[in-house]
């Protein structure tokens, strides 16, 4: 997915929230995003939006000297999300289509994202996520791919998020690979969160090398590159991996919250829709 003009300001205020977790003087706040400007005005539309904020939050970490300023907020999002597991394991006993429920679960947890000035109830978001018709539903295609699958690869969003991904892992009858950045970026989820949220219990946590917002392809590992290539069925979770992967093909399934006009817009959906849509060729 290509960049939008309406994606700037977005940018800006990405690195301005980044500056000030990190605990930075409104000095070095004006150093940041004067900084980003000129960063942003060479910049044109080819790139996706994840690979101009890759750019933007290595900036930001180098200004503020803090390679994680999202830490405390991704470790407190985790313990959010931990405390509503039990309640998430029951509603998915008692569904009477547990695969749908559980990826709608997974879906819900998509409302933990740091990237936009969201506010949010968790409990109201899964009772929302669990009634809310899909804008976009791929669930048959997705049902007969996870039936021909070996094994899932399964790419993962958020911090937070991670714990209602494991309960869409912990359901899933076939082994799970689940790959989290190699470095910190925003309040996406590396090992240590994932191992955190208990999903090492469930799945197999693989790094995809890459520090990057979503799955920039060229920027992952070799060894990354080639589990990718060689996947079956992928789970891709979130905005930036649906950013950055939308036109890799068919064997990926993007489960989101649509959050942002940007992508509306490219989705074809309202924001506030809830999406479980297949990838297009290639």
């Amino acid at each position: 997915m290509k960049t939008h003009l309406d994606c700037y300001p977005c940018f800006l205020r990405q690195a301005l929230d980044a500056t000030r977790l990190a605990g930075a003087s409104e000095r070095t706040q004006e150093t940041v995003l004067g900084r980003v400007l000129g960063l942003l005005e060479p910049t044109g539309p080819s790139r996706t939006p994840p690979e101009i904020g890759d750019r933007i939050h290595r900036l930001v970490r180098q200004e503020v000297g803090h390679k994680d300023p999202y830490r405390a907020a991704k470790e407190n999002s985790t313990r959010r999300a931990l405390a509503l597991y039990p309640r998430l394991k029951s509603l998915l006993a008692k569904a009477s289509d547990p695969l749908e429920t559980a990826v709608r679960l997974s879906i819900a947890g998509n409302i933990m994202d740091f990237a936009l000035d969201r506010r949010y109830d968790l409990g109201q978001e899964v009772e929302r996520v669990l009634n809310q018709p899909f804008a976009i539903d791929a669930g048959v295609a997705f049902r007969e791919a996870l039936g021909r699958a070996g094994q899932v690869l399964f790419l993962a969003d958020n911090a937070g998020e991670t714990v209602f991904d494991r309960v869409l892992i912990e359901f899933l009858d076939v082994p799970v690979v689940y790959a989290v950045k190699g470095g910190p970026i925003l309040n996406d989820a590396t090992w240590s969160d994932a191992r955190a949220a208990g999903v090492d219990g469930a799945a197999v946590i693989v790094s995809t090398g890459s520090d990057a917002p979503g799955t920039i392809l060229k920027r992952c590992s070799n060894e990354f590159r080639r589990r990718y290539e060689a996947a079956e069925l992928v789970i891709a979770k979130g905005q930036a991996n649906y950013e950055t992967l939308s036109d890799e093909g068919p064997k990926a399934f993007f489960a989101l919250q649509v959050k942002c006009p940007v992508i509306a817009h490219d989705v074809g959906v309202p924001v506030g829709s809830i999406v479980l849509r297949q990838g297009g060729a290639r």
